[in-house]
């Protein structure tokens, strides 16, 4: 149920990441709040993670995931109500909302381990999120047929992909409703004491305990710790570079959108939007079509050594999209190496992080990890309008490749550490 959830809410996330910034500039008039969009998603990720990781605790992943699904699906609805009425606030209404769709899906991955196997941790949770590559990947390239779409319903082309987010982020919705039967964190909790009734199993995963309390129990533990820089760095490093690339692609093909004339929405402007929804595609298809390999490897290889192949990736990647800006291959090759070392990062960072800490702990670390990673997001995607305009888009991917190797150099050390150090039993 889980990953046929996150099929269809992929959907979501994909028509966001590839039209967002050009929605944002369109909206708003100006190249200097391209990145908004994707900081917005990332703000309201970031605040919704820990509030869905209570709700988690006290009803269960069912009743969190359904209502940041549900969520989501109203963002994509008000996505195209601005769009409809070229209101940029609501857009950024709009993005905030789609935002807790993110964080729901976030939450799905942690919901796949809740009753796995230590052994088998890493191959359970990249499965689920593996299967948001197809929905993910479609959705950026639903932008021809949502133009279509759009037009059949007078609505105007950037809308069109939304109307398909809608309907996938409603199924995904009513799919765990029904489906995500029993509850797996509730039910861990009950096998975690002693078979008792679920009501006792929920009492044991529902504390009053917040950020500070999540904080203290990560700083517990040297590798939770270690864990947690590698996952929100990657993903501060993906949401800058992502985030930029579609207006550099629209940039370097056709000049500044804010500047062309009002009727130029179709011709060379489409097909432009056509090679930002397939390199965004290919992005996404990094992040996630891999994902059980590198859950596998994280399984056979060590945590450690694939969170040095994630961040060595990314450091690669922002290398040759940095370089190679002039060309639009190169940046798609870029890109795809951007995924593939999310991906690693994340889902050998995730199950490091959740193994580090204590199972009553868990939950609450988790809904502390995907805060962060979406203000880690939230930061990059923001601050990454402002580096490109001063520096450019090879500066911009020059920055994220000083984060990488910094991250690199302590995990290097920790792995050394590692294998001076035998670890426990």
């Amino acid at each position: 149920m889980l990953s046929a959830a996150q099929l269809l809410s992929g959907v979501g996330s994909g028509a966001s990441l590839s039209v967002g910034s050009l929605l944002a500039v369109q909206l708003s008039g100006s190249n200097a709040w391209a990145g908004s969009v994707t900081t917005t998603m990332t703000l309201g990720a970031a605040a919704a993670a820990l509030p869905l990781a209570g709700l988690a605790g006290r009803r269960g992943r069912r009743a969190s995931l359904v209502t940041g699904l549900l969520s989501a699906m109203a963002g994509a609805l008000l996505v195209i109500v601005s769009t409809a009425t070229g209101s940029f606030p609501v857009l950024l209404l709009a993005a905030a909302l789609l935002g807790l769709g993110t964080a729901a899906n976030l939450q799905a991955r942690f919901a796949a381990v809740d009753l796995a196997e230590p052994e088998r941790r890493g191959r359970s949770l990249a499965i689920v999120v593996w299967s948001v590559t197809i929905g993910a990947v479609a959705g950026p390239n639903l932008i021809r047929p949502g133009a279509l779409v759009g037009e059949a319903l007078g609505l105007p082309a950037l809308a069109g992909p939304f109307v398909f987010s809608t309907a996938g982020l409603a199924a995904a919705a009513l799919l765990l409703l029904l489906g995500l039967r029993p509850d797996p964190l509730l039910l861990a909790a009950r096998l975690r004491s002693g078979g008792d009734p679920p009501a006792a199993g929920a009492a044991a995963v529902r504390r009053p305990r917040g950020l500070r309390h999540g904080l203290a129990a990560v700083r517990a533990s040297p590798r939770a710790g270690l864990a947690l820089l590698a996952v929100i760095t990657a993903h501060g490093c993906m949401a800058a570079v992502m985030s930029m690339t579609p207006l550099h692609l629209q940039l370097l093909t056709e000049g500044p959108l804010a500047d062309m004339p009002a009727g130029h929405t179709h011709a060379a402007s489409t097909d432009v939007l056509v090679l930002i929804g397939f390199t965004i595609s290919l992005h996404i298809a990094g992040m996630y079509a891999l994902s059980p390999v590198m859950g596998w490897l994280t399984d056979k290889a060590g945590r450690l050594l694939v969170i040095l192949l994630g961040h060595g990736l990314i450091l690669l990647s922002v290398l040759v999209a940095g370089f190679g800006q002039a060309q639009p291959v190169l940046v798609t090759v870029g890109l795809v190496l951007l995924g593939l070392g999310w991906s690693a990062a994340t889902i050998a960072g995730s199950t490091m992080l959740a193994e580090s800490v204590r199972a009553d702990d868990r939950v609450l670390v988790q809904g502390v990890s995907d805060t962060l990673m979406g203000v880690a997001g939230a930061v990059g995607a923001g601050f990454s309008g402002l580096v490109m305009s001063g520096v450019g888009y090879q500066g911009l991917n020059l920055a994220a490749a000083v984060i990488a190797a910094a991250v690199l150099a302590v995990v290097v050390s920790a792995a050394a550490r590692d294998r001076a150090q035998p670890a426990p039993v």
